[in-house]
Formats: structure tokens, sequence, C-alpha cells
């Protein structure tokens, strides 16, 4: 680990450097990647080099007791030494967690999709309710969201819902929200006051980018112009704006209707399109990598049931780390960052685990 540590220093050092010529100034495609790779190493070199600096307290507080012999400072040389001796070991633990391999998509905006499952109108209810959900949370990390396309009913539910999140590292948070949420609960309809169970689905996928080789072959693809439909304002409902695409290969339709712009919702459906094609592509990378797919949280199986979200109990439990708050109503309302902090923990705690069986 500190071969890699020391060889790290030495790469930020160099990247330093360069970020520092003229050349690379004028070059903004170099300068990008350089200053990506900068700021991803910034964490690691500075854990190191308060490593480094405890290390030498250690070395010095016990050259101290070696030679004082007065009271007061030795027991001053102790107090340094054990205060040393404990970070160190935080710090060991902190840069092995650093050195974790990084998901090369962490860092990009992502595309939620919502479908409501068993449950009919209950459903579609609790998918509007997890969208919501989902906006809140993206509003207090200043994150931008975006419907793609939206299927509600006339209730105030959404038998399905789709949307962009634009925001620095959105899915190396989001990841861990794919899979079936569950939601029990006694419906407003429902006069014998029985609780009914219903399912939701999310995925959440990467946007895809200029760096990921996605292929769409235009004789693969039909593209259909049309009204939009549901809500909308003047000029969405009145001219053949909506796109609708089918991809062939693949049999996914993607329907964009949400700008006024058919050029502006056809960009739209082809984003959604390139990042359905990528999941399926990831799926079934880590379905022929098992191992490794059971030992992540939040990147697994779509169809694991991951949450429970019980009304009557006040209560929400994520089955993949037997974690349960019972503060529902703030859930809710966005605030699902205690979950995924556990969520995040508990991978990087597998990843370890499987790094030191190695």
């Amino acid at each position: 680990m500190f071969d890699k540590l020391d060889d790290l220093l030495i790469r930020f050092e160099e990247l330093m450097s360069e970020l520092s010529e003229p050349d690379v100034a004028n070059n903004p495609e170099r300068f990008r990647k350089l200053m990506k790779e900068q700021s991803d190493l910034a964490p690691i070199v500075a854990a190191y080099k308060e490593y480094k600096q405890c290390k030498q307290n250690i070395a010095d507080s016990l050259a101290m007791l070696d030679e004082e012999s007065d009271e007061e400072m030795r027991e001053l040389a102790k107090e340094e030494l054990n205060d040393a001796k404990a970070r160190v070991e935080e710090l060991e633990h902190e840069l092995k967690i650093l050195l974790l391999p990084k998901d090369p998509n962490d860092d990009k905006n992502v595309i939620v999709e919502i479908r409501a499952g068993a449950g009919g109108d209950e459903a579609a209810l609790f998918a509007a309710e997890i969208y919501r959900m989902y906006q809140h949370y993206a509003e207090s990390k200043n994150w931008k969201t975006e419907i793609v396309e939206a299927d509600e009913t006339g209730i105030g539910g959404m038998k399905s819902v789709t949307f962009m999140i634009n925001g620095q590292g959105a899915y190396s948070l989001m990841k861990y929200e794919s899979g079936v949420h569950r939601v029990q609960r006694v419906p407003e309809t429902e006069s014998g006051g029985r609780i009914h169970t219903s399912t939701i689905s999310v995925a959440v996928m990467p946007e895809v980018d200029d760096d990921i080789d996605i292929v769409i072959d235009e004789k693969d693809i039909r593209i259909d112009v049309m009204r939009a439909s549901g809500n909308g304002g003047q000029c969405v409902n009145t001219t053949d704006s909506a796109v609708r695409l089918t991809h062939y290969p693949s049999g996914i339709v993607v329907y964009s209707q949400t700008e006024k712009s058919q050029i502006q919702n056809k960009a739209k459906a082809f984003a959604l399109l390139k990042a359905k094609l990528y999941d399926i592509e990831q799926q079934q990378r880590h379905d022929a990598e098992a191992e490794m797919r059971r030992s992540q949280i939040g990147t697994g199986d779509r169809s694991e049931k991951i949450r429970t979200y019980n009304f009557p109990q006040g209560r929400v439990t994520d089955h993949r780390i037997n974690l349960t708050l019972y503060k529902l109503d703030k859930i809710m309302n966005g605030d699902i960052q205690e979950i995924i902090d556990a969520c995040i923990a508990a991978d990087q705690a597998a990843k370890l685990a499987k790094m030191n069986e190695n």
C-alpha cells in the first residue's frame, strides 16, 4: 500500500508541475483531464502527508522519552505519542478506503426511472411520492432535476416518471437507490382500515457522455414525432414536439415530451436511450462477475427488494444493510442521506474485506 502511496505522491507533484505550464493552460481538454486527476488524488495525498507527519511525531515523542528526565516533559511526550498513534490507525483505515477502486461513473449525472409495480393506484401514488422525495434530496445537494417523461394518473399519481439529475457526484450517491421499494399503509380508498402493500421499481443510470462509446446505428432506430399529451404549457400540447424512439435490437422504447422544441425532446430521448443501453451492458457485466455483484451494495439486481416504508409504524427499513429508522416523514421529505451514508459504509466494508482476503 505504501509503495503505491509514494507513487501517487510523485504523480501528484508531476501534475502540479504540468498544470503550471503555459502549453497546458492553452489546451482546455488536457487541462480538464489533468485537473480531474489532480482533484481525485488531492484527498489521498493530504491523508498520506498527514500520516507521514504523524509517524514522524511518534518517532520524535519516543526520542524525547529516551532523552528527557523532566517528568512534566515526559508526560507531554506520552500524550503526544498516544494522540499520534491513534491518528495513525485512523489514517491507515482512511487511506485503505481512499485507495479502493473508484467506480468510473461516480462523478456522472444520472437518469432515474421510477415505475409503479404491484398495487394499482396506490403504487402510482407512492411512485409520485418517491419522485418528490428525490426532488427534495436533489435540492438539498444543490442539484438540478429535469423531467424527461411522466405518465400521470388523474388522482396525483404516476404510473412512471423518468428524470435527470445534474450535479457533481450524483451517481456516487443515487446509485444506492436502484431496486424495488415497498410501501405498507392504509390507502385513502380503503374503508375497512386494512394495510395494503404496494411496490415501485427505481432504476438509476449514469448519464452517458463522450468518454463512453455507445454506438447507435440509424437503421436500428425508428423516430416518431407526435403531439404531447397530459399536462403542459401552451406550446407543448399544440405542436408535434414529442419524440418517441424505438430501438429494434433491444426492444427499448423511450419517449420525451417535456420540451417545447422537437430538437430538445429528441436530444433528451437519445440521452435516455444511450443510458439504458449502457445500463444493460453494465448489468450483463455484473451478471458475468457474480461474486463481485454479490459483494456490492446498490448496483446489483434491479428486482431486489431494497427498502420498506411502513406508514402505520413511521419506519423505513433498508433490507440490504438491516437499517431501520423511525423518521419516515423526514425521509419522505428528502432526508435520505443517513441511509445512503450507511450503504456507502457497508459497500466499503465489503470491498475492504474482499481486499483483505486477497
